[in-house]
């Protein structure tokens, strides 16, 4: 044998001794470890809690869903839905000669949109940037529907989108421009005594960026040397920023002076007209300055840039986001956990807001195992009745959902907040055992006697009147489906069990099971053989009470 092939036969020996785990002598590799076990089942009651949090409404059908795809994918899938837009629709209606007319019809095609719209986590976090970013139909945008309509579909659109460039949409719509008096913003002139208007300044720092104070990034507020809050701004930064957003008015006129409000307008961001923009040096935020001899556009750039880089804006969004979603009080690690994904998403990018609701939707102090103190929050008035609806697939003969004086039944209705400051403030907290805990319970500032008993009367009317048993139904009145209900009258248990399961995903105290029965149980002997009142009563009255009014 030469010399070359005794190599060879080695090389092959040693390779296959190396594939089964080395010469006969050797310990073999030990196995390699088990796949991890699978996640525990998503129940009922969980998945509710997420439907509650992330849309208008839990539905058994959306529950078994999420219980199938598992939360992060179900958040992943609706990211990627299309969005359910307005002004298309708008567009599409007979102009009427009161242009303001069709606020009804913008309302009408919310209510469509987020009781039947797939898109519901998209839907969800617009409303909610439309308690953030605040314009409404009441007052000076009577007459610009199509401006709050579009202003809406801007924040749906921008929902999972990058802060900054919403931050640009909302400073130069129309809709904004208008109802903050941006629009039309003069440079100063002093022969004519006109100065930069201060008051889209004010809010756009206040109430849709940086609060009034510094914060840490687990929203604490931040304390100077004498224990006190440290302002984040003062009446020279409210100047220059007032200086930067002027010169700007509704697009495509000739001159400054002739740009005036038609159909097309006001749905197209606003126009600089540079005569009308002050060119002069503007002290910003973080002792920052806006230089002499810019555009304006380089301005209002350089003046958002220098907001959206404030380290206020994270826990100030993180916060804001967290109360419309899932909590009133979130404890400062959770702010922190979500503030954090603001400044940097993971790859580097500030301000994703996909990725900032994701993780205020998957924390683990959204679902907590052990109920806390501060877990969930009051439903808002509009949640209440878009679950409702959405729970006993509420549709009307003719499609549409006429319900244009919500803020008057509700005491809010979409873009119809009564000013800027929405329909309550977020650090609300009620005299008594709320407030002596402090704790903040924003929702509750609506929760009037008068609004509640307008709500309980609204609801009364709802279930017991507007059914799929109603005989002679208008084609515009929003109906829900009992017939399930009628279909198990007869079993009271089973009644309230199918209630609880539709509205309360199947959690309902003792008290509060044992009370409905009882009440079911009375109609039943007012108004024998009547299966119909029996399903309303039992709606009703879960409806109406504490428990659905909580969200989890």
């Amino acid at each position: 044998m030469n010399k070359t092939k005794l190599i060879s036969m080695t090389a092959a020996l040693l390779l296959t001794l190396s594939a089964c785990g080395g010469s006969s002598g050797g310990a073999s590799p030990p196995p390699p470890p088990p796949p991890p076990p699978p996640p525990p089942a998503i129940t009922t009651a969980e998945a509710y809690q997420f439907l509650n949090q992330a849309s208008f409404g839990a539905t058994t059908g959306s529950a078994a869903d999420v219980i199938n795809i598992r939360f992060d994918a179900w958040i992943d899938q609706q990211m990627q839905t299309p969005t359910s837009l307005q002004l298309p629709y708008l567009r599409s209606l007979p102009r009427p000669q009161f242009l303001g007319e069709l606020h009804a019809d913008r309302v009408d095609v919310w209510f469509r949109n987020v009781i039947d719209g797939p898109d519901q986590l998209r839907q969800r976090v617009a409303f909610a940037l439309s308690e953030i970013a605040v314009v409404s139909q009441l007052g000076a945008l009577i007459n610009a529907p199509y401006a709050v309509a579009d202003f809406h579909d801007q924040l749906a659109l921008n929902a999972f989108g990058n802060y900054r460039d919403l931050l640009n949409v909302v400073t130069l719509h129309p809709a904004m421009g208008v109802y903050l008096s941006m629009l039309g913003n003069e440079k100063p002139n002093p022969t004519l005594n006109i100065r930069p208007d201060e008051n889209y300044a004010r809010e756009l720092m206040q109430l849709f960026s940086i609060g009034l104070v510094e914060l840490n990034i687990d929203g604490t507020e931040r304390l100077d040397s004498q224990s006190q809050p440290i302002p984040t701004y003062d009446q020279e930064i409210i100047e220059g920023f007032a200086h930067v957003f002027t010169g700007w008015n509704y697009a495509g006129a000739p001159t400054f002076q002739q740009a005036f409000q038609n159909d097309n307008n006001q749905t197209v961001p606003m126009q600089l007209y540079p005569d009308f923009h002050d060119t002069g040096e503007k002290k910003v935020l973080n002792g920052e300055t806006i230089p002499a001899g810019q555009t304006g556009d380089q301005d209002l750039q350089a003046a958002l840039d220098n907001i959206f880089n404030h380290p206020n804006v994270g826990p100030f969004v993180a916060i804001r986001l967290i109360q419309r979603l899932v909590t009133s009080n979130p404890s400062p690690g959770y702010v922190q956990r979500v503030a954090s994904v603001f400044n940097d998403n993971g790859s580097g990018i500030r301000g994703d807001l996909g990725a900032v609701v994701k993780a205020i939707l998957l924390d683990d102090e959204a679902r907590p195992d052990m109920p806390m103190e501060i877990d969930g929050k009051i439903k808002e008035p509009l949640l209440r009745l878009t679950q409702l609806w959405r729970a006993y697939d509420a549709a009307s003969q003719s499609g549409v959902f006429p319900l244009a004086p919500a803020y008057i039944i509700f005491g809010q209705g979409p873009m119809q907040s009564p000013s800027v400051f929405n329909f309550f403030s977020p650090f609300y907290a009620p005299a008594g055992e709320i407030r002596n805990s402090g704790l903040v319970a924003p929702e509750l500032q609506i929760a009037t006697e008068y609004q509640n008993t307008f709500i309980t009367n609204y609801f009364f009317i709802l279930t017991f009147n507007w059914n799929s048993e109603e005989p002679n139904p208008g084609a515009d009145d929003v109906l829900i489906d009992i017939a399930e209900e009628i279909a198990v009258a007869d079993d009271t248990d089973a009644l309230v069990d199918l209630v609880v399961d539709k509205l309360l995903g199947g959690q309902i105290s003792t008290t509060l099971r044992a009370e409905t029965i009882q009440m079911v149980d009375r109609v039943r002997t007012g108004l024998p053989g009547n299966d119909a009142a029996l399903a309303a009563e039992a709606i009703y009255f879960i409806v109406t009470s504490p428990e659905f009014a909580y969200q989890r």
